[in-house]
């Protein structure tokens, strides 16, 4: 039998175990930095998200953040049909969209975090290293008349989106392709010599295990747009906009209240946040400050 002693003890380390489980459980009601959510967020920017994702849920132990990764086109059908009320996405929303908003009276909290790059990559065993603004609008258009294939993440990726914008374009060339993820156009490049792919510049500088091995086969292509001088996409040409191909990444809250949108909005744009961008090998909106100690 247990002493008046022991009992006590037993009581004690009851009462310390259930406290411990009452501060761990997810509160039901939302605040800034507990209770639950659901973002959305644009599938080609995974690594990035992923990593603040990461590190927000351990300095948040009662906040749970579900994240839903979808094509571009995709994730806007959502957004727009306002079942998530929180996207991140790899440009702002057109006036359209935001009205769709205004119109119900929503307020819109936009923020921009961090700024990435439209990356170019070849097969190591390829002689091309760079290319010209013009050459790719005129190979996306089909004009320029080579036996290279040009691949994409996906049909209703922001990617596509954004080179349809850029080459004016409403459907590609015959000899653009496109696959179902980055993870995808990684892995065709590398077993492919005359295939160019083009990827978001996040899974590149923070990969995922599975296609670490395939990165040691590609390489990047510099691009120029006046085909004088060339950059390759890094975090100084693409803070300083000499890398010609960047977008901006923002985090749009559309809640109403403040809730885990808005703190993860804030967590993404403070110092914490913006030192994962750097990290990462992006370009932060705004760079992390150092303390300089003289002694």
């Amino acid at each position: 039998m247990f002493s008046y002693q022991s009992n006590s003890l037993f009581i004690f380390l009851h009462l310390i175990f259930l406290l411990a489980c009452n501060q761990s459980q997810v509160p039901k009601i939302e605040g800034i930095i507990s209770g639950k959510t659901t973002i959305l967020a644009d599938e080609s920017l995974f690594t990035i998200v992923d990593d603040e994702a990461e590190i927000f849920a351990l300095n948040y132990k009662q906040a749970q953040i579900k994240f839903n990764y979808r094509p571009e086109q995709q994730l806007l059908k959502l957004f727009l049909s306002d079942s998530i009320k929180t996207a991140i996405m790899a440009r702002d929303l057109t006036p359209k969209e935001k009205q769709h908003f205004l119109a119900q009276k929503i307020v819109i909290r936009t923020n921009r975090f961090a700024i990435e790059g439209i990356a170019f990559i070849v097969n190591k065993a390829s002689t091309d290293s760079v290319i010209t603004l013009q050459q790719l609008k005129n190979a996306l258009q089909g004009k320029y008349k080579n036996n290279k294939a040009w691949v994409f993440d996906n049909a209703q990726s922001s990617t596509v989106a954004y080179l349809m914008q850029f080459s004016g374009v409403k459907n590609f060339a015959n000899n653009v392709y496109a696959l179902q993820s980055n993870k995808e156009v990684i892995k065709y490049v590398s077993t492919h010599p005359q295939a160019v792919g083009v990827v978001s510049l996040s899974w590149l500088v923070r990969p995922t295990p599975e296609i670490e091995n395939e990165l040691k086969n590609i390489k990047l292509l510099a691009l120029s747009g006046d085909g004088k001088k060339y950059h390759k996409p890094t975090q100084s040409s693409l803070k300083t906009g000499k890398y010609p191909l960047t977008r901006n990444l923002y985090i749009h809250n559309c809640q109403g209240s403040a809730g885990l949108g808005t703190g993860f909005a804030s967590f993404l744009a403070g110092e914490m946040g913006q030192r994962i961008v750097l990290k990462a090998g992006l370009a932060p909106d705004s760079l992390p400050t150092r303390q300089v100690n003289f002694k």
